[in-house]
């Protein structure tokens, strides 16, 4: 699969230089577009949640990490103002397939690429769904998943692109969780930003990071073209995934879901949030 934890710079990083750990989805592309070309970045690729490993163990300057990691890390990171990777409704990458209804589930098979996925498979189960299944780290092979569970976590590329009317002959639904959280709360969803080391990027370079998102939004057809350059067919699906099911805005609105992702995180012990985030403002210095 395109974008998998292989596919990174390989460039040494220079201690002028800032460490910067992306994921390779396609849905990330356009907010590195153009950055692997900047004398002032060195880029890998990874999934999700090595990223956030990498940033953990200080292994990376910067990290586009899934946005629960935000609260998991050893010490406060600085958010870096405005890109991100969000969701207004059905977003396509992130669902659950299952051949049940889901208030007949009673286990679910979890890809664990990304960690905000699994912890919103877990409040949703609370919040919407009324279930309370077991949870067991598993694939991301659909089949397999569901060979031992009654529903399966599918994330990114794989979910995209997955074919859920080839499944010899059984009846898989798709349930969207983009779609699943905004029915919950109105609000969009967000799924990763750029998180920071403090003291590390300087106004120039969180200007760089926005502009790098900018720069991609303009061209999605171009990052789908150049994500899948021998695939037309999936290309077409692919722009319009980007244009239409992704977003890349981290504004009041995000902001507000995000805050409610975290509270509900927290009531079922996933994570601890105290109501503060930690942002780079004007002199790039975190602050709450």
């Amino acid at each position: 699969m395109t974008g998998s934890s292989s596919d990174r710079s390989r460039s040494p990083a220079r201690s002028d230089r800032i460490r910067l750990g992306a994921v390779g989805y396609l849905n990330a592309r356009p907010l590195v577009y153009g950055l692997d070309r900047s004398p002032r970045f060195d880029v890998r690729y990874d999934l999700p949640s090595e990223c956030a490993r990498l940033l953990h163990a200080h292994e990376i300057d910067v990290g586009l990490i899934p946005s629960i990691e935000y609260l998991r890390g050893s010490r406060p990171y600085g958010i870096v103002p405005g890109p991100a990777v969000i969701s207004h409704g059905p977003v396509a990458s992130v669902a659950i397939y299952t051949t049940r209804w889901i208030g007949d589930v009673r286990s679910i098979a979890l890809d664990t690429s990304s960690r905000t996925s699994v912890a919103l498979v877990s409040v949703l189960c609370a919040r919407l769904f009324k279930i309370q299944p077991r949870l067991e780290p598993r694939g991301p092979d659909l089949d397999d998943m569901l060979a031992h569970c009654d529903a399966a976590l599918i994330i990114g590329d794989n979910a995209l692109f997955l074919d859920v009317n080839a499944r010899g002959g059984r009846r898989v639904e798709k349930i969207d969780l983009g779609e699943s959280w905004n029915t919950l709360t109105g609000l969009p969803f967000v799924y990763a930003f750029w998180a920071a080391w403090p003291h590390v990027i300087t106004p120039a370079d969180g200007d760089a990071l926005q502009r790098a998102r900018d720069d991609g939004v303009a061209h999605l057809d171009d990052v789908a073209r150049a994500y899948l350059p021998d695939s037309p067919g999936r290309q077409a699906v692919a722009g319009k995934y980007l244009r239409h099911n992704i977003q890349y805005s981290l504004g009041g609105e995000e902001l507000e879901g995000l805050r409610t992702f975290y509270v509900y995180a927290t009531e079922l012990g996933l994570v601890s949030y105290d109501g503060t985030m930690n942002f780079y403002h004007a002199e790039h210095h975190p602050a709450v």
